[in-house]
């Protein structure tokens, strides 16, 4: 068994859906919402099913909103940690030199 048998064959598929822009990730998830709301109306044929289905899409779309924001945030917050891209330390600096 070679090392490119051993290699799992779904990480290139997840590594690819996690790299999908969040407008795509927005629109697959409220179509698939929309798609369990018309599978559970046809199913037990009750019509306000398929505004079930519509709201859970729309709650996925907005929980990949917030993955998405938090994930920036976090790098936002490392970036702004790093030396070069701490302003509040220049001005700092500046304000002490206009007390003398």
């Amino acid at each position: 068994m070679t090392q490119e048998d051993r290699k799992p064959k779904l990480k290139p598929i997840i590594e690819g859906a996690e790299s999908l822009s969040l407008g795509i990730s927005i629109v697959v998830a409220v179509l698939l919402g929309v798609g369990i709301g018309l599978g559970l109306k046809h199913l037990f044929e009750i019509n306000w099913l398929l505004w079930v289905g519509v709201a859970i899409g729309i709650a996925a779309a907005i929980l990949n909103i917030y993955k998405a924001y938090s994930k920036q945030y976090k790098a936002f917050e490392k970036l702004s940690k790093e030396d070069r891209y701490n302003y509040q330390k220049y001005l700092d600096d500046d304000d002490e030199d206009d007390k003398y």
